[in-house]
This record gives C-alpha cells, structure tokens and sequence, in this order.
C-alpha cells in the first residue's frame, strides 16, 4: 500500500510539471503552479516525480534551488521510506 501512495504522488508530481510547462510556453502565468506547491509535493514524497519532470520537460533545470533541493528532497524522502518500512516490518 506503502508504494501505490508514494508512487501515485510521484505521478501527480509529474503531471503538475507537465503542466506547469506547458502554461509556461503559453505564457499563461496565472494558471502556473506556484514553485512551493511543487517543492510541496517532492517533500509529500513525490521528489522523484519532480525530478523527472524536470528532465523530460526540461523545466526548472536553471534555477538553482531546484538543482539542489529537489535532489536532497529524494534522498529524504528515500531516507524516511527506509524508516517507515523498518519499523512497519519490526512489527
């Protein structure tokens, strides 16, 4: 249950990239996504979702607070995974 959560947060993570990019290019700046919702959800464990839609849409990668952070978010929510699992499976 644990993975269908984190990887259904990853997906939502991903798809708010997608189009946060697309109403970039469009120049819609309204509808953006605001950049804490985004740093919201790669610390609600969808850091990789982020992170790689930051790649595949090329979106974020100049800001540098994004080259950092949202790596670091990973490795967190990687981090509190491990712990979560362990003390699930020490029951």
């Amino acid at each position: 249950m644990l993975i269908g959560i984190v990887a259904t947060i990853n997906m939502v993570a991903f798809l708010v990239m997608a189009h946060d990019k697309r109403t970039a290019v469009r120049g819609h700046n309204a509808n953006r996504a605001p950049e804490g919702f985004i740093f919201f959800l790669a610390t609600m464990f969808g850091g990789i979702g982020v992170y790689l839609g930051m790649l595949t849409f090329r979106h974020k990668t100049k800001k540098w607070y994004f080259q950092i952070g949202i790596p670091v978010l990973i490795v967190q929510n990687l981090a509190t995974i491990y712990v979560i699992w362990a003390v699930i499976r020490s029951f």
